[in-house]
């Protein structure tokens, strides 16, 4: 094969592979932007159903339950993602996201709803960015998400004995998770892109990973948000 043929032949590979990529992170953030849409959904909802409302937030346990399904969902959806079948991980995640909505319609009741909605659209448009940085940078940002996850992990820490002594969240490790979520919605977006350009076609292996790359990044949407509306959002 001549060196032009080669060159060409690679040229077409390239293109190939662009293409894919560009296909399974549109495939990332269409199922994103439909889990948050399923969520806000089904939030909206619940918070405008006083019957809803007493059976969720009437008893603990029924609460309780609810956010402890959640974390089961994550983490089959997490574990078993290359056993199971892509049909089963979708159905996995829209359950979790509609969930998700049910437990985070206590923020319509914090909050207001232009407050929300204003919020909401600074997020989205700071998620953007980051997204879009974490996308096009060819620094190596492992070391940072490193150290973000752990920083996220004394956060967990630090929040649920503050739960257990009956602290609220205070206004500066809201800025500490604002600052974590930002930094993992640059660290998500680059590692996804990774991983997606080790792909050559479109198959229900990849298309499983889309879906937990989605999953990832809906994860850093919610939580920014929730971040920014206990440091700006107006409460009722």
């Amino acid at each position: 094969m001549s060196e032009d043929a080669t060159i060409e032949k690679t040229i077409v590979i390239d293109e190939q592979r662009q293409a894919v990529v560009g296909e399974l992170m549109r495939n990332v953030y269409l199922w994103m932007t439909g889990g948050l849409a399923l969520t806000g959904a089904i939030a909206w909802m619940v918070a405008n159903s006083p019957d809803m409302l007493h059976l969720i937030y009437g008893s603990n346990a029924v609460l309780y339950g609810l956010l402890i399904a959640e974390v089961v969902f994550v983490v089959i959806l997490s574990a078993a993602i290359n056993k199971i079948r892509f049909l089963t991980a979708a159905i996995l995640y829209v359950l979790y996201c509609a969930l998700n909505g049910v437990t985070l319609s206590s923020i319509f009741l914090a909050y207001t709803t232009e407050s929300i909605g204003q919020i909401f659209f600074v997020t989205a448009g700071a998620f953007a960015i980051l997204a879009t940085i974490g996308t096009v940078t060819n620094k190596d940002l492992s070391k940072l998400g490193t150290f973000l996850i752990m920083a996220l992990g004394g956060l967990i820490i630090a929040s649920i004995v503050g739960l257990v002594m009956g602290k609220p969240e205070s206004i500066w490790m809201s800025v500490i998770g604002v600052i974590i979520f930002a930094g993992l919605t640059v660290y998500d977006a680059q590692k996804i892109r990774l991983l997606m350009m080790n792909e050559e076609t479109v198959n229900e292996g990849n298309m499983k990973l889309a879906l937990l790359g989605a999953l990832s990044l809906y994860l850093d949407f919610i939580n920014l948000l929730l971040r920014l509306l206990s440091l700006f959002g107006k409460r009722k």
